[in-house]
């Protein structure tokens, strides 16, 4: 029944009439309007989809100024305590802000007690740094899983609605009613995955920067912890 009535609108002559006639024009349908047309469906979608940004903005910003370490501060650390200054190296990690001179600054504040002392002290300050770095992430990754769960679930409301326009106009059938429920299907669908696509690469890409930042640190903890082992000038 659906398809006889698109064929009866779609006639050859009624379409090359339109296609060929300058008195009909186009109309531009702007996506605002084809967002309003997804219902209410697509107002958590849209919810999801600022949560994802800021979280993804702010992350990175913070990612990126927590992996900026100094090439010569390990080595101002090395010749401080080489020569026991053990107060110089603390002020120099004061006055150095990201993760690495706070683990720094919490081995040498216990340089003199045992090494495996020393060694889970640092160990503790990173958990906790790295712990800093992920807030936020579990956010984004819901708003990756959960925009395209509920698009489909838009997309399912929509097909409830045409089904139920189908029903209730029974032979008089008319394209334009099952338009509605056919936007709600389509249109949440594709905000869903505009908005959990983005976010799904994003939350790995932040993923993969806080690991990478993890394996810097911990071969400076290393190197730190190997120069305990070397002799201290006093």
């Amino acid at each position: 029944m659906l398809l006889n009535i698109l064929l009866q609108n779609l006639t050859p002559g009624a379409a090359d009439s339109a296609a060929f006639d300058p008195g009909v024009t186009e109309t531009a349908v702007s996506y605002l309007d084809l967002a309003f047309k997804g219902g209410w469906v697509m107002i958590p979608i849209a919810f999801l989809s600022i949560v994802a940004v800021y979280i993804f903005i702010e992350r990175f910003v913070a990612i990126r100024n927590a992996s900026k370490i100094d090439q010569n501060f390990m080595n101002r650390i090395k010749d401080y305590i080489h020569d026991g200054k053990i107060e110089s190296a603390t002020a120099l990690c004061q006055s150095t802000n990201n993760p690495l001179a706070m683990m720094i600054e919490k081995g040498v504040s216990r340089i003199g007690r045992p090494l495996n002392d020393i060694n889970t002290a640092i160990e503790n300050i990173g958990q906790v740094e790295i712990y800093k770095l992920e807030k936020g992430l579990p956010i984004l990754a819901s708003c990756a899983g959960g925009a395209p769960m509920l698009g489909f679930f838009g997309t399912v409301l929509g097909m409830v609605r045409t089904f139920m326009d189908i029903a209730s106009v029974g032979n008089s059938l008319d394209v334009g009613l099952l338009s509605q429920g056919i936007y709600i299907a389509l249109i949440t669908t594709v905000g869903g995955l505009l908005v959990g696509i983005p976010a799904f690469f994003a939350y790995n890409y932040l993923v993969a920067r806080v690991e990478e930042l993890v394996n810097k640190l911990e071969a400076h903890t290393m190197e730190f912890m190997d120069l305990l082992n070397e002799p201290v000038k006093r």
